[in-house]
């Protein structure tokens, strides 16, 4: 047999079942950046309202968001293959540029979970009223229209405004929503930290690929600004979250205006050193001894995202307890 013919009887050894396929392009490593606003979204409810913590109603909404956002995934990758984009197998490519789906059975099993997760989306307003419906519509139709066209929000330099909304800011309303059936602005402006975080994760992968999104006449804001300025970008987006919870929690006791964050939200401190850490990754970027320093920075980013939200989620549960002593 001659090597191609090994080679490709080799490839086609290693080629994974159907259910390690359609893992493989939901990209479920991802979900945490959108389950975890929402998870903090309704323990905020809980701490800042008469709410009761509603267990099965996070758990059906924590569902519904996974789906949408796996639907979401391989949407993305359909649009990104079709447009040239994806030309390389990287660790968080998914299941199209490995040749495990055609196009067309992507974008077909888009569908499905996206119809999955806007079904468990509908019961949930079944049980909660049309406040939900409302946060939910805004978010399917960023979703989609993310990658898919005409408006292809990720071509236009769009991205990082849409993953704010989806994953930070609609998430944590969403969460908010589900347990009070009203709309605030206090889970609104409580998200910003982590939402900056999320689009931590999409500028440091936009960045990586400047050059080939701009060969494709794909704008992003990392290919608007550069090289050179997408560095203090990145660095804003890693730490304007702490500087912005140590002000939510000062701010309101020195000034009586608004609501202050609790005090137990200094635990969200704990995750600086991996945001240093990180920017010395980036500023490394030109001359680091490993190569994946710079390639998965996106992958580091989404662990401080996950850090990060689970601090203050855990932060908040803390309140009632720690609040008691001062």
């Amino acid at each position: 047999m001659s090597d191609t013919h090994t080679t490709m009887a080799h490839e086609e050894d290693k080629r994974p079942g159907v259910i390690k396929v359609w893992w493989i392009a939901l990209r479920p490593f991802s979900f945490p950046a959108s389950i975890i606003s929402v998870l903090f979204g309704a323990v905020t409810a809980v701490l800042m309202t008469d709410a009761t913590l509603n267990l099965p109603l996070i758990l059906l909404a924590a569902m519904s968001m996974a789906l949408l956002h796996g639907g979401a995934n391989i949407l993305n990758d359909v649009y990104d293959y079709r447009r040239g984009l994806d030309t390389e197998v990287h660790p968080a490519s998914g299941a199209v540029i490995r040749g495990y789906l055609t196009p067309t059975q992507a974008f077909h099993g888009a569908r499905v979970f996206l119809a999955a997760g806007a079904s468990l989306g509908m019961i949930i307003v079944w049980l909660v009223g049309p406040a939900i419906l409302y946060i939910g519509l805004v978010g399917v139709a960023v979703g989609v229209l993310y990658s898919a066209t005409p408006a292809a929000l990720k071509y236009h330099a769009l991205g990082d405004l849409a993953v704010f909304l989806n994953f930070g800011i609609l998430g944590a309303l969403g969460g908010w929503v589900t347990h009070t059936g009203v709309v605030a602005w206090l889970p609104v402006v409580w998200s910003v930290p982590i939402s900056l975080l999320v689009v931590g994760i999409l500028h440091a992968n936009n960045w990586r690929d400047i050059e080939g999104d701009s060969s494709r006449d794909c704008k992003t804001v990392a290919g608007l600004l550069g090289d050179r300025a997408s560095a203090p970008y990145y660095s804003f987006l890693l730490f304007a979250p702490f500087v912005i919870i140590v002000l939510l929690i000062a701010l309101p006791r020195l000034t009586g205006i608004g609501t202050a964050l609790p005090l137990t939200f200094s635990l969200t401190l704990l995750a600086l050193p991996l945001a240093v850490n990180l920017m010395g990754r980036a500023s490394r970027r030109t001359a680091a001894s490993n190569p994946l320093d710079f390639t998965a920075l996106d992958a580091g980013t989404a662990q401080l995202n996950l850090l990060f939200g689970v601090l203050c989620t855990v932060s908040v549960m803390l309140h009632p307890w720690v609040g008691q002593l001062y």
